[in-house]
């Protein structure tokens, strides 16, 4: 790990979207090592998925499912891909992403660029059989019935992904985050639910920090409707702190990181007092330590999700959240992480 948190650094020096590239290129050709066992404390199961531990990748990093062999043996207890769209696209034009590194941030407006999901699939049938793989869906920028775009990515990715997540809260695709107004998510959910019929594989759902605690609480009660298996909570803010110090900070687009910390730990507080136990959460959003990671899983999370701090802390974060999360639940006398979802006080 030592060796990739320097590739990591020196790929800070290059263009935030050039270095994503090239990191994700390094991933495929590079034969890594399979991953240390966990620590047994740290497995764990969500909405039926067993975990070796609960620290995961989130969607955005690996869009198009190209590096799955590479990411499966960083450490992760599962990884996500996508998003995908039915239809290749390129997003939006460059720049796009942003390193805000004064505030351990990311902006980005990327807009779903992705090979689409034909490529996405044929790549999902050569996955890593070891690992725990999700497939986290989007809509085409162009479509007017972006649910039938998420049925059809349902549809296609059945028997490829160990879990399939519907994302309705990037602020990148005009109009997607309306499909988290009860209306049209009891739309959306319901032809998922219908197009889904028996097949076992879990379906999450992805929503935005941007929420008032009555718009969440009306999200949980329509994923309970519509059978949903988790919540990820949540995708980046549009909000802008006064804090923020990079010259970036005004450009537009999605943010994430350490300053969405307190943003996304609210949400899920939310939505964990929405939920009531009913439906399991994971947590992203500003996670960038042990410490972290555990207050999520005490604030009521079953697993949380990684990706901005691993641009400025590089894959060795993956380990040392697992040793500090492992030392944490034994010091406050839990056998497990199940144990520890939701005891805060």
């Amino acid at each position: 790990m030592a060796l990739t948190d320097l590739g990591a650094a020196l790929l800070r020096a290059l263009d935030p979207e050039t270095a994503h590239g090239l990191a994700i290129r390094t991933l495929r050709i590079i034969p890594l090592p399979p991953a240390r066992a966990d620590d047994p404390i740290l497995t764990t199961t969500v909405a039926g998925l067993t975990l070796p531990n609960p620290v995961g990748l989130a969607a955005g990093f690996d869009k198009n499912g190209e590096a799955l062999h590479g990411l499966s043996r960083l450490g992760f207890g599962f990884v996500e891909c996508g998003s995908v769209t039915p239809l290749p696209q390129p997003g939006n034009p460059k720049p796009r992403l942003f390193r805000l590194s004064e505030d351990r941030a990311v902006i980005n407006r990327m807009g779903f660029n992705n090979a689409g999901l034909e490529a996405f699939a044929a790549r999902l049938a050569g996955r890593p059989r070891t690992a725990v793989i999700g497939a986290n869906l989007g809509a085409n920028k162009d479509t007017e019935d972006k649910a039938a775009d998420y049925v059809a990515g349902l549809v296609r990715l059945r028997g490829l992904a160990d879990y399939v997540t519907v994302n309705v809260s990037s602020p990148n695709t005009p109009g997607l985050r309306a499909l988290q107004g009860r209306a049209a998510l009891d739309d959306l959910l319901g032809r998922l639910a219908q197009a889904r019929g028996a097949d076992p594989v879990p379906v999450f759902l992805k929503i935005a920090p941007d929420l008032t605690a009555a718009e969440i609480a009306l999200i949980v009660e329509a994923s309970l409707d519509h059978r949903i298996d988790a919540l990820i909570v949540s995708n980046t803010t549009l909000d802008r702190p006064d804090s923020l110090r990079s010259p970036y900070r005004g450009e537009a687009g999605g943010l994430s990181g350490a300053p969405l910390r307190d943003r996304a730990m609210a949400t899920l507080r939310a939505a964990a007092g929405a939920s009531g136990g009913r439906l399991p959460l994971i947590a992203a959003g500003g996670i960038d330590s042990g410490a972290e990671a555990y207050a999520r899983i005490r604030a009521g999370a079953s697993a949380v999700q990684l990706y901005s701090a691993l641009i400025y802390e590089g894959p060795g974060l993956i380990g040392r959240i697992k040793r500090d999360l492992a030392a944490r639940l034994r010091a406050d006398g839990f056998s497990t992480v199940a144990e520890a979802v939701s005891t805060a006080r």
